[in-house]
């Protein structure tokens, strides 16, 4: 307990800028409880983040203990049943990406399954690797955002905002974290889990919990493109 206080305190006195560079997608969690006041003090914050017209469009099921035990037995099983996922209802990326950003995504794969020694050829390690999304990658906890289908891309964006912001808290509150797109293949599946309500769109799931530096695949950490490269400043 004391250990656990110690690193919430360090955790505390974290700048942004801290948070913003120890940030990253963690895939390998440790066996430990998520304290939910924790969890109750970032989405409070968290709400702080900008929208436009104020709509705070985002809507949040956070799950841990039983739920999330029971909700990672069906996703076993249905990931058998339909391996190749559901109906989606929005792509993840579009179909005909451009090549600069394409390369970008091949990129992150490649190094990430080398890093976790899954050959490109080896099918089956890969789909046993996705199967670990829908197991919250060993997460205590999990948070999915949903959003409703009657508006439209402004508030999208606004979901991408208040993601960062929860992110950046869990940090402070010595947490790590996932943003996983993946759970959005089976939005059927976890939509009646979750009892979402037919105006209600599944974006998109997040681990939540401490990191185990252990997990091979905690040793990766995507690249950034330099700031010359998305970047032009004029008149400053």
């Amino acid at each position: 307990m004391q250990i656990l206080q110690s690193e919430r305190n360090k955790a505390m006195t974290m700048s942004v800028t801290e948070a913003v560079e120890s940030r990253r997608s963690v895939r390998g969690f440790l066996d430990r409880p998520v304290d939910g006041q924790a969890l109750r003090r970032v989405l409070s914050k968290a709400a702080r983040a900008p929208s436009g017209c104020n709509l705070q469009p985002w809507h949040f099921h956070v799950i841990g203990g039983e739920p999330m035990n029971e909700l990672k037995a069906i996703m076993r099983q249905r990931i058998e049943e339909a391996p190749g996922g559901e109906p989606t209802e929005y792509d993840i990326v579009p179909k005909n990406l451009p090549p600069e950003y394409n390369e970008r995504r091949v990129t992150l794969g490649e190094d990430l399954y080398c890093e976790l020694g899954i050959a490109r050829a080896d099918k089956v390690g890969r789909g046993r690797w996705f199967a670990r999304n829908l197991q919250f990658f060993g997460a205590p906890a999990g948070l999915f955002c949903s959003i409703d289908r009657r508006l439209g891309l402004p508030q999208w964006a606004d979901l991408g905002m208040v993601l960062q912001t929860i992110m950046l808290l869990l940090r402070e509150e010595g947490l790590h974290s996932c943003p996983q797109e993946a759970w959005s293949v089976y939005p059927q599946t976890v939509g009646k889990f979750l009892g979402l309500t037919p105006e209600l769109m599944l974006f998109c799931g997040m681990a939540i919990g401490h990191e185990d530096p252990a997990d091979a695949a905690n040793r990766y950490t995507s690249t950034r493109v330099p700031l010359a490269s998305y970047a032009k400043f004029i008149g400053i």
